[in-house]
């Protein structure tokens, strides 16, 4: 059995978000979750909330007592970009400059080791 996570318009660039779900990608969700605890980049906060909300929706789908938890493991992660956020900064000159602000969407599902 499986169960997904999705984490929208998280306030993080989806191409930093990258770097951070490579290295969990596949991994077993333990390990993902030690990783992401102690990684220093940004994005691993709301990558290890939608990890978690994914194992309590598998949890809470199986009703607790047939899912053991160490046998979990991370089936697909994926990040896509959510909408830009856009703003101007003033320049010299009377100019201005665009500012993006971009967001995310993160896909997480897990499932047992089969």
């Amino acid at each position: 059995m499986q169960a997904k996570a999705e984490g929208r318009y998280i306030r993080i660039s989806p191409r930093k978000t990258k770097q951070v779900i490579d290295m969990i990608r596949g991994k077993a969700v333990e390990e993902a979750l030690n990783l992401l605890h102690f990684c220093p980049k940004a994005p691993s906060v709301p990558v290890e909330k939608v990890i978690r909300s994914a194992v309590a929706n598998l949890l809470d789908q199986e009703g607790g007592a047939k899912v053991n938890t160490e046998d979990l493991i991370i089936k697909d992660v994926r990040v896509n970009q959510g909408p830009t956020l856009k703003r101007f900064r003033p320049r010299a000159m009377g100019r201005a400059a665009p500012i993006r602000k971009r967001s995310s969407h993160i896909t997480v599902v897990v499932g047992e080791e089969e």
